[in-house]
């Protein structure tokens, strides 16, 4: 049930490297980098563990871009993850992660990013309505990527090149006239390594591991990228190593700017910072900030979302309304059915929990994505490899080992949550196999 149809020469030479990489950028910085260090700092009392935390937060997120890249160089097709379990072990595994995508991977993180768009907004704009305001910018976004690929690539490539270059200058300025509050050390603390190994050193890797997820967003558009072979894994790649780059930079500015104790326990990190840095107009300025990354965070999901509901409908006789597109190749019903789920968890309270949920099976599906680099050079190693994987079996073998680690402690401090997306995976397993079963009586 899953095709082994060739690219369509309509999709191609509409994405460049550049537009690639602001995917991937865009899709990875949202609102986890400006609000994790506040119960990173309440665990970990150390500035040089919380930027080892940030460091090997990247490390794990180029670990699975550089499978990400050896697999969309091997096997290109849009879809992610549903496209490549479903080449390498079965359509089964396929459609389970292309349905765990649909409303787990794309819809609810665009819903609960443009809820936190509404809240960030209203530090700018008190007294704006939080409901209406976030769904205006989801419709807004949405209305721009049905028009065509052309203007979603240019699109994405202003909103993130505006979002960095406002960062930068945050940066800059902060390191220019921050004015240090308190003594702060960026030295090793005595025994680190049981910091390593302490629980509070797991949540805190946690809560970066969040804030990176996005690494694979161009997976999900092989298709309408110019020469995907070269240009996907090289977007992975660089846009990774930027945002890690970048997420040390504004942890360490953060750091240096506010007291410790003004940082702990607090969720809006950023804006306090940059009070400290700036005054009250710097706290509001920062808002700002945020909600222009979360516009281009919201814009990636929604360019992203809906091709994995387009593969899926090329490839199910159920589904293949999923796959229509308008003249200019854009995906328009699959767009407008991610962007009615969207629609429907704003409305409701309770697609908070879900997202919570639904993350197990994310990064299982991730998991079994990593591990079938190792499986495809076992399985098929004459298959061409335009790009392979660095250091291979390295960044493999260490992506899976950590995401063994994070699902089993999921399980342990989140057992009915792990439970809960370990039956939602089995079922839509499950609901493959009704499906093939009627299709063919």
């Amino acid at each position: 049930m899953q095709s082994d149809r060739p690219f369509h020469p309509e999709r191609r030479s509409l994405v460049g490297l550049p537009t690639c990489i602001a995917l991937v950028v865009a899709n990875m910085i949202g609102t986890g980098v400006f609000t994790s260090l506040g119960f990173q700092l309440r665990d970990l009392y150390s500035p040089f563990i919380i930027l080892i935390v940030w460091i090997l937060g990247g490390i794990f997120a180029l670990c699975g871009a550089l499978c990400y890249a050896e697999l969309a160089a091997t096997i290109p097709r849009s879809g992610g993850e549903y496209h490549f379990l479903g080449k390498i072990y079965h359509p089964a595994l396929g459609f389970m992660a292309g349905m765990v995508s649909l409303v787990a991977g794309f819809a609810a993180p665009t819903a609960l990013a443009a809820i936190a768009f509404g809240k960030y907004l209203q530090d700018v704009f008190p007294g704006i309505p939080l409901r209406e305001t976030s769904l205006i910018l989801v419709t807004v976004v949405t209305a721009t990527h049905l028009v065509s690929t052309r203007l979603s690539g240019a699109f994405q490539t202003i909103i993130t090149v505006t979002k960095i270059a406002l960062i930068a200058v945050f940066l800059i300025a902060g390191f220019c006239l921050m004015r240090q509050h308190e003594p702060i050390s960026f030295h090793p603390p005595p025994r680190t390594w049981q910091i390593f190994f302490s629980p509070a050193f797991a949540v805190s890797l946690m809560f970066a591991m969040f804030s990176y997820s996005g690494w694979n967003a161009a997976t999900y558009i092989i298709e309408e990228v110019r020469s995907p072979e070269k240009n996907v894994g090289r977007a992975l790649l660089i846009g990774t190593l930027f945002v890690t780059f970048l997420y040390v930079l504004l942890n360490a500015t953060f750091l240096l700017a506010a007291p410790a104790t003004a940082l702990e326990n607090q969720l809006d990190v950023g804006r306090i910072a940059s009070e400290y840095i700036f005054g009250k107009f710097g706290g509001v300025s920062v808002s700002g900030l945020i909600c222009l990354g979360i516009i281009a965070s919201v814009s990636a999901m929604t360019w992203a979302g809906p091709r994995v509901g387009a593969a899926m409908g090329e490839d199910h006789w159920n589904l293949q309304w999923l796959a229509t597109r308008s003249s200019t190749g854009v995906p328009w019903v699959a767009s407008l059915f991610q962007f009615l789920i969207v629609i429907l968890l704003l409305s409701t309270a309770s697609f908070e929990v879900v997202l919570i949920y639904a993350q197990f099976a994310l990064v299982a599906c991730s998991l079994l994505t990593s591990l079938g680099v190792i499986v495809l050079r076992k399985t098929q190693p004459h298959l061409p490899r335009p790009f392979k994987c660095w250091l291979y079996p390295i960044p493999p073998l260490l992506f899976c080992a950590i995401s063994v680690f994070t699902l089993i402690y999921s399980a342990l401090h989140k057992p009915w949550e792990s439970l809960a997306g370990t039956g939602t995976l089995l079922v839509f397993v499950a609901v493959y196999f009704i499906m093939k079963k009627l299709h063919k009586k």
